[in-house]
């Protein structure tokens, strides 16, 4: 049998032509927010002599739940954000803002208040413009505001007031710090230059996104024979006399004073869920000189950030050192798989089809995707390094953090489960993964491409597409025990889920240059916690454990051991036994999750999880079964595929050219 090939559908290309044209003619972006598809966008507004800008979802600029809109043609979506935003649209838009915008002129006027951060709220590019409004007026009532300072409703508001947030680093903020911006795309050398003078410096700290980074840059100063420690969430290697650690960021201690520090994927500023952790440590890591290591469309944030916490500001931009280039034509077909391919899919399930896929085309590969541990995709890396295995089938998890060399990355879909429903994968996400294709001095060029004709062409011009900049304010904030102990006094409320709620609540209203986290599954356990005798701080260290809801025998697991810390006894670690079958891998993966948590605890409460060194040695032997769990597949499957004589039948994808994506949980 052959395998299908999708025809390139003409008429469905000039829509989405026709469907971008038109956003841009007005423009407009189309944006997720709230499980919706939305048209957001940008223009100004005049109030007397004052041009106020504003970047916003219209009222009525939802076009749908994401479901529903990607069941839509190119035609119909075409058609429905003509509809919501047109000419008409714009003139009510823009009669709404300038009503608001008069009331906050009036006002300012009034009681002679600046009126520039009320008017700053008109720019929030995921936000309905009714909402903005209103927070444009509270802003401006909150600087106006006359009530005694006494007043409960008052201090809570001062309480949450991260105006002086920078400030709140004091170490850092008493230093005269020197940033160093190096930004450029992957394979353009950002690492190697701020790692040299982190090894050479007599003090430092590199901060990685990932326990993978942080690992491999540890080894990497202990290879320049630097004395470093290894400190992230789960993990600890102490050196007796450190000069250098190496932890992921979240791990930032922010009262040693470094020569050198090294803030890696600085980008991630923008992410609703960890761009806290890159913001405190841009505030707070007291370092002589910073190195900040990312994209180049974080330039402008940077830019603002740097101005806002002091310091002086240089600004490397490079270029990639090998040219990357898609293929002419799409892979068509398993059969045209070479060795030094990487081939990538969205969901476990999906890598290990493609990957049974690829074997019984001969082929030995490595498997790579997010539930694995770090240690088992450094593993699987190396073997397609050192060339035990051919080509790679992976996740997005090998677009960041892992050294992965391909001649070629060829995308089997370019549509991804964002949680709520499959849609086309982000342009910065498409780039950041083909840019593993190529590797200076080893790969002259690197090459791209799509499996399916479909697939191929949407690639193409994810690759083509211009990112937008970070914005330069709204960095995203998450709130420390400290700060919620403040609330609790001036509020006198003690629940956790009150006080996470407050904090996010409020913050919006008093400094517009930074925006409450994403703190929906911190307030999530902090319902049932809040059931617990415990005190704030524990409910607070329970809260932010890196357990996933989603897996009930990590949520059970992490009830037990709250439960145990409530009741003063010890939280036993359960020795998990393999269970045969095709659900041993999904068994043993959750397995490491779990020693992985409660090793995480163990440092932070460790006469409560005194067990700390077992769970780490579990960790090792489990990722160790995992790895050779996935050897042995690789094996089986290889020797079960069909005699090179006859013709190899490939699974034909689920639709549009492509394996279902599965559902599966944020990681």
């Amino acid at each position: 049998m052959t395998e299908p090939t999708i025809a390139p559908d003409t008429a469905s290309e000039d829509a989405i032509g026709a469907l971008n044209a038109y956003l841009q003619q007005y423009h407009a972006t189309l944006v997720t927010t709230e499980g919706s598809y939305a048209v957001s966008v940008q223009g100004q507004i005049k109030v007397g002599k004052r041009t106020v800008p504003y970047h916003l979802v219209p009222d009525a600029g939802f076009l749908g739940k994401t479901g529903k809109w990607r069941k839509l043609d190119a035609a119909e979506r075409l058609a429905l954000v003509r509809l919501r935003w047109n000419d008409e649209a714009r003139e009510r838009l823009e009669a709404q803002l300038l009503r608001c915008a008069g009331q906050v002129m009036t006002l300012a006027n009034e009681h002679r208040v600046d009126p520039q951060s009320a008017l700053n709220a008109l720019q929030a590019k995921y936000e309905l413009a009714r909402l903005r409004c209103e927070l444009a007026l509270d802003r401006i009532a909150a600087l106006v505001a006359t009530r005694a300072a006494a007043s409960q409703a008052e201090k809570t508001r001062n309480a949450i007031n991260l105006s002086l947030y920078p400030e709140s680093f004091t170490l850092a903020a008493g230093m005269q710090r020197h940033f160093i911006a190096v930004l450029g795309p992957t394979n353009s050398g950002k690492t190697h230059a701020a790692m040299e003078h982190l090894a050479q410096a007599k003090t430092g700290v590199y901060l990685a996104p990932l326990r993978l980074l942080a690992m491999e840059n540890y080894q990497r100063l202990l290879n320049a024979n630097v004395a470093v420690s290894l400190i992230t969430g789960e993990q600890r290697k102490l050196h007796p006399h450190a000069s250098h650690v190496a932890s992921t960021v979240e791990m930032l201690n922010p009262n040693r004073a470094v020569d050198v520090a090294v803030i890696d994927e600085i980008q991630l500023l923008d992410d609703p869920d960890r761009g806290a952790a890159w913001t405190a440590a841009v505030c707070g890591v007291p370092a002589q000189t910073v190195y900040l290591l990312g994209a180049l469309e974080a330039k402008e944030a940077i830019q603002s950030l740097v101005k806002r916490v002091g310091g002086t500001l240089e600004i490397r931009e490079l270029q990639r050192k090998s040219p990357l280039e898609m293929e002419k034509a799409p892979l068509g077909s398993l059969k045209n798989l070479r060795a030094g391919d990487v081939l990538i899919a969205f969901s476990r399930r999906e890598v290990l089809n493609w990957r049974d896929q690829a074997i019984a085309q001969g082929l030995s590969v490595s498997a790579i995707y997010g539930n694995l541990s770090p240690e088992v995709r450094q593993a699987q890396a190396e073997r397609f390094i050192d060339g035990e295995t051919q080509v790679v089938v992976g996740t997005d998890a090998i677009g960041m953090g892992l050294n992965t060399p391909a001649r070629r990355v060829i995308f089997t879909t370019s549509s991804k489960w964002d949680g709520y429903a499959e849609g086309t994968i982000a342009a910065a996400l498409a780039k950041q993964i083909a840019g593993r294709a190529g590797r200076f001095g080893q790969h002259e060029t690197g090459y791209v491409a799509g499996f399916d004709g479909k697939t191929h062409k949407v690639i193409a011009a994810l690759l083509q597409q211009k990112l937008e900049p970070l914005p330069s304010t709204g960095f995203y904030v998450a709130p420390n025990p400290s700060y919620l102990q403040q609330i609790a006094e001036a509020s006198g409320q003690e629940r956790l889920q009150a006080l996470l709620e407050l904090f996010a609540k409020h913050i919006n209203v008093h400094d517009e240059f930074f925006l409450p986290a994403n703190l929906s599954d911190q307030i999530e356990k902090a319902k049932w916690l809040d059931t617990l005798k415990l005190p704030l701080d524990d409910r607070f260290l329970f809260s932010l454990c890196p357990v996933s809801t989603k897996i009930a025998m990590l949520e059970h697991a992490l009830q037990d051991w709250a439960e145990c810390r409530a009741k003063g006894k010890q939280a036993s670690l359960l020795r998990m036994e393999g269970r045969g079958g095709r659900n041993e891998l999904q068994f043993l993966e959750d397995t490491c999750k779990l020693y992985s948590a409660y090793a995480w605890l163990s440092y932070r409460m460790p006469e409560t999880f005194p067990h700390g060194e077992l769970a780490q040695s579990l960790m090792q032997s489990t990722s160790e079964k995992i790895d050779a769990l996935l050897q042995v597949q690789n094996t089986r499957h290889r020797q079960q595929r069909k005699p090179a004589h006859k013709p190899t039948h490939i699974t034909p994808p689920h639709r549009s050219g492509q394996p279902k994506v599965g559902r599966k949980p944020r990681s």
